[in-house]
């Protein structure tokens, strides 16, 4: 009996029960659609993930300097020479100095206002637009001019949108509006766009101590980010000798740790839904079973008119993989229907753009373990069917 003749019997058998086929496939359906959802919400996040360092710029490099206590210390000077000698790695340096104190706009205190004293070379950094006025000039931060830029939240909120010209005070300072950035990606008390950016040369007269920590760094693409990390460190090293007193982290690095963070977390769920899959093979082996109970007349039969053992086993093992076949196909169907209202359901609940978007690398890794799970179960009741005695099967009622 060939390949062929031997598939149609199994979808003889499958729709002259369709009931319980189904319910026999149910383990493998459920297994198969939960793999193909949770790899989805994987890509989906790591997807988003992408897109949100993106958006915050993939090419940056932070720096935090603790320094030891003495007298090694890095200078604005040496930070800014590295970028000019290495122009094919890097291409902007910015100081940021954040400000801790009081920040009023007439007699209103900004409790969840960021303020940072920044460099010209911030917002190209940063990849900020600004729709009013200007951004910090080489200028201010030579003068140490009192001016500043402020977020599209601190413009609306306090300055019904014409925030140019208007004063706010830093720590009992006042500073002139000269800049309001373009809207970001949280416009709201506490958000990106809750922000003052001063002169960081003010900045560290009002801090407190005087010092500059912490740097931001662009690569001149995001392909040279990490040559751009590496030379930061070698300079710094050279200073401290151990990288102890100073931290340096590229954007890369941060993605690629949150992307295996998210794989951990998707093989984990992957195999407890395969759990699924192992027990739709029990099923599957427990149906078989009973069905070679049922046909042990049509066994005995089909031995006596010539049937090799071979024959019977490669029938029930086809009909055990056709019917796993057939699960894991239904599985796909439902995996991709879940994920769709997945992706729904995500969007309005986080109120972000996530979309859960199923491999097909995954989808076709859990078909082909439910085929193979369905054939493996399926063995033992086929073997079982192959060595039955043509007359004790006959005889059988």
């Amino acid at each position: 009996m060939g390949f062929t003749q031997s598939f149609k019997l199994a979808i003889d058998s499958i729709m002259k029960s369709k009931v319980r086929a189904f319910l026999t496939m149910l383990g493998i359906i459920i297994g198969v659609a939960a793999v193909t959802v949770i790899v989805g919400m994987g890509n989906g996040m790591k997807n988003y993930i992408s897109d949100s360092f993106s958006s915050m710029g993939a090419n940056l490099i932070s720096v935090n300097i603790q320094g030891r206590g003495t007298s090694r210390t890095v200078a604005v000077d040496d930070m800014v020479a590295l970028v000019t000698n290495n122009p094919k790695v890097l291409s902007y340096v910015s100081p940021v100095v954040p400000i801790s104190g009081t920040t009023k706009i007439g007699t209103e205190k900004l409790t969840k206002t960021t303020v940072n004293g920044v460099s010209e070379d911030y917002a190209a950094i940063k990849s900020y637009s600004v729709t009013d006025g200007r951004f910090l000039q080489y200028i201010d931060i030579l003068r140490r001019e009192h001016v500043c830029v402020v977020g599209s939240y601190i413009a609306k909120t306090y300055f019904d949108g014409n925030a140019i010209g208007q004063s706010i005070r830093v720590n009992g300072n006042s500073f002139t509006v000269v800049g309001v950035l373009k809207e970001g990606s949280e416009s709201s008390e506490g958000g990106s766009d809750d922000v003052v950016f001063i002169p960081y040369t003010i900045a560290q007269k009002l801090s407190w101590t005087g010092k500059v920590s912490n740097y931001e760094f662009s690569g001149t693409t995001e392909n040279t980010v990490n040559q751009g990390a590496a030379l930061i460190k070698s300079e710094l090293n050279k200073v401290y000798n151990s990288s102890k007193y100073y931290n340096v982290t590229s954007m890369t690095e941060i993605l690629n740790q949150a992307n295996e963070e998210v794989n951990i977390i998707v093989i984990i769920l992957g195999a407890i839904a395969a759990i699924s899959l192992f027990v739709g093979g029990i099923g599957i082996m427990n149906i078989m079973l009973v069905s070679v109970t049922e046909r042990t007349r049509e066994i005995g039969i089909r031995k006596s008119l010539g049937a090799k053992k071979k024959d019977i086993l490669s029938q029930f093992v086809i009909e055990a993989g056709t019917t796993s076949a057939f699960g894991g196909i239904l599985g796909i169907i439902l995996g991709y229907l879940l994920s769709s209202v997945a992706t729904k359901i995500l969007v309005a609940a986080m109120q972000a753009n996530i979309t859960v978007a199923p491999s097909g690398t995954a989808v076709l890794v859990a078909f082909s373990v439910s085929v193979a799970i369905g054939i493996i179960f399926g063995y033992l009741p086929a073997r079982k069917a192959a060595q039955l005695n043509p007359i004790d099967a006959l005889r059988y009622d």
